[in-house]
């Protein structure tokens, strides 16, 4: 995968792109990356991005033209890509659009900053993403979150493929409840099915488990899952029993 960004501020992913599972995947030819600094397709001496909003208002808005600009040379130089706008106004990045990215050859992710966007920019773009509902100073964070979740879903990337299917979210529910050693930690012990070698009731109790968290943290999630009519006895059951969180909002 080629996986270009556009920003003002190419030295901040220095960090992120140099470690862990990224930086593996760069070393095993599963991505490339290239970084651009749109303030480099400026024409004036000043090298202006930003101007006043008509209008007025509040803050600065980035200029279309280096953006637009240092597309054309990323799409010129290179086969086509989707491109994505990092935009608190587009839709919440979520595991299902990991999946879809990690299956595209050519991404490019703009990076915003000061107070917006002029609105023609989105005449250049795919789709538009937020990765939650909260302000950041600028895109980069946004993106590094988006590379990082569609990085790991490339084949190759984890090492075992099964990681990444095992994930929270993978399923569109939470993750099971992990375990390593030591067995006993401060009064508190593995639970004893983990160490019992029975690889059919370890994963029946994954399940219900990751089912049960799901329900407990977010039971948004579960309302568009099938369960079996035992997975649903199972989860009224146990929902009765606890007393961790607010068992109103569990259906």
């Amino acid at each position: 995968m080629l996986l270009q960004i556009l920003t003002l501020f190419p030295e901040m992913f220095n960090g992120p792109l140099r470690c862990s599972i990224i930086k593996r995947a760069q070393e095993q030819g599963l991505v490339e990356f290239r970084i651009w600094n749109f303030r480099d397709f400026t024409t004036d001496k000043h090298r202006t991005v930003d101007d006043v909003p008509y209008g007025g208002g509040d803050g600065m808005v980035l200029k279309p033209e280096p953006i637009i600009s240092c597309l054309k040379a990323v799409q010129r130089d290179n086969p086509p890509g989707k491109v994505i706008l990092l935009t608190p106004q587009g839709e919440l990045f979520k595991q299902a659009i990991a999946r879809e990215f990690a299956a595209e050859e050519h991404l490019i992710l703009i990076c915003g900053h000061y107070e917006g966007f002029d609105e023609r920019i989105r005449a250049w773009v795919d789709r538009e993403i937020s990765i939650g509902d909260y302000v950041l100073t600028g895109g980069e964070l946004a993106a590094m979150v988006v590379s990082d979740a569609v990085i790991r879903l490339i084949p190759g990337a984890l090492g075992s493929d099964t990681s990444a299917q095992d994930d929270s979210f993978s399923e569109n529910i939470l993750e099971y409840p992990q375990y390593t050693r030591p067995y006993e930690f401060e009064g508190m012990t593995v639970p004893d099915v983990l160490l019992s070698g029975h690889h059919a009731r370890i994963n029946d109790w994954r399940r219900k488990q990751a089912l049960l968290r799901t329900a407990l943290r977010r039971p948004d999630l579960l309302k568009d899952l099938s369960l079996s009519a035992a997975e649903q006895k199972y989860l009224e059951e146990k929902l009765n029993e606890t007393t961790f969180g607010n068992r109103e909002e569990v259906k």
